[in-house]
């Protein structure tokens, strides 16, 4: 499917955080949330959490840039046919990088089907 434009592209991230749940989402520390179009290294990547997750976070953690969860527009939208199926995979795109925020590693989020 062609790219949506990224203001929709955006609201549809938008929607996706908001069905996190409010408790979970006041978990989040030093995080950002950022939609590109593509990963330049890895341009099949639909979505990449970069920085250190809250497991591994140490007493010494402080005044560090915010980790940020990057969701790729572009790639999403070219493994999709429908309107539906990216607003379903940005969703599950959206979980999936916040999961590495919270220390969950890629094995047990494909065991749990948020591959």
């Amino acid at each position: 499917m062609k790219p949506l434009p990224l203001p929709v592209f955006e609201q549809l991230v938008s929607d996706a955080l908001d069905q996190v749940p409010p408790e979970l989402l006041a978990l989040m520390d030093n995080v950002v949330v950022l939609v590109e179009d593509r990963n330049t290294e890895e341009p099949d990547l639909l979505g990449l959490y970069d920085g250190f997750a809250l497991t591994e976070r140490g007493f010494d953690y402080g005044g560090a840039l915010p980790d940020r969860i990057m969701i790729y527009r572009e790639a999403i939208c070219e493994i999709c046919e429908t309107a539906e199926e990216v607003v379903d995979e940005v969703t599950i795109t959206v979980v999936h990088e916040i999961a590495h925020h919270f220390g969950i590693e890629e094995e047990r989020l494909h065991e749990l089907g948020w591959g």
